[in-house]
């Protein structure tokens, strides 16, 4: 009787076609291994959407750095709540998009060069390793094994930089934690609204106060948190990890208990 083997689906995202193809090719000659590719960020979401509904889902994703970049394509940016202002664009985006949709789906960047930045944000997001594209075959086959291993793989050049960056940050979203605990109850859910990109007379609607008051709270809020503009406020609520005002139930309180 033969032996049976459990093989490890692994997507390839690139928009470098011959570069995607001649690695799954390469990744295809394992007997272990089952692998497919994408060009896109959303061709990506798209196989693992279908694969996940068929369900043979993937275990390992491969993720460009640079996706979208060859074809010009805007970065999207990153946001702690784990997906991207400007849509789902690049590697680390993506990389922070899968791991809301689909946790279980280890990723693994791989990049052209070292940059502890983007390994860091990388990780935030997520990812599971940070590769160069120019390491061998075996090397990458041992970083895809691991990662299902529940490993992080780093190169050790990187892991210095990697953990000031991620000290940084840790540092940062205290911080910024530590000025949003600074307001009011109603101060936060005018915060939130300001999250949620509503304007003053939308906030007003929304909270029933009126607009005279909620720009009283607006001016309240920037001064505690030490900033100048509604844009710099509502990246320091992201740090701090302060969601948008998703409905109207979700932050009208009657009574003017919060006023």
């Amino acid at each position: 009787m033969g032996v049976s083997v459990v093989r490890i689906r692994v997507l390839v995202v690139d928009d470098h076609r011959i570069f995607a193809e001649s690695l799954a090719a390469a990744l295809a000659a394992e007997p272990d291994v089952d692998v497919a590719a994408a060009g896109s960020g959303p061709a990506a979401l798209r196989c693992l959407e279908r694969a996940a509904a068929e369900g043979r889902r993937f275990d390992v994703l491969l993720v460009d750095a640079d996706l979208g970049a060859a074809a010009g394509s805007p970065v999207a940016r990153v946001v702690p709540d784990g997906g991207a202002a400007d849509g789902i664009v690049d590697g680390i985006s993506l990389v922070a998009g899968v791991r809301q949709g689909q946790p279980s789906v280890r990723t693994v960047v791989l990049a052209e060069k070292d940059d502890p930045r983007r390994a860091a944000l990388a990780l935030q997001a997520g990812a599971s390793g940070w590769v160069a594209k120019d390491c061998s075959l075996q090397r990458l086959l041992g970083v895809i094994r691991g990662v299902l291993r529940d490993e992080t793989h780093l190169a050790p050049a990187l892991l210095t930089g990697v953990l000031r960056e991620l000290t940084a940050a840790r540092k940062h979203r205290t911080d910024s934690e530590r000025l949003v605990e600074s307001l009011t109850p109603r101060e936060r859910e005018v915060l939130r609204c300001m999250v949620a990109g509503l304007g003053r007379k939308a906030v007003a609607e929304r909270l029933f106060l009126s607009p005279h008051t909620v720009r009283t709270h607006m001016q309240n809020v920037l001064g505690k948190l030490g900033v100048h503009s509604t844009l710099a406020a509502v990246a320091l609520a992201r740090r701090a990890g302060v969601g948008p005002a998703e409905s109207a139930g979700d932050v009208v309180e009657r009574g003017g208990q919060l006023a």
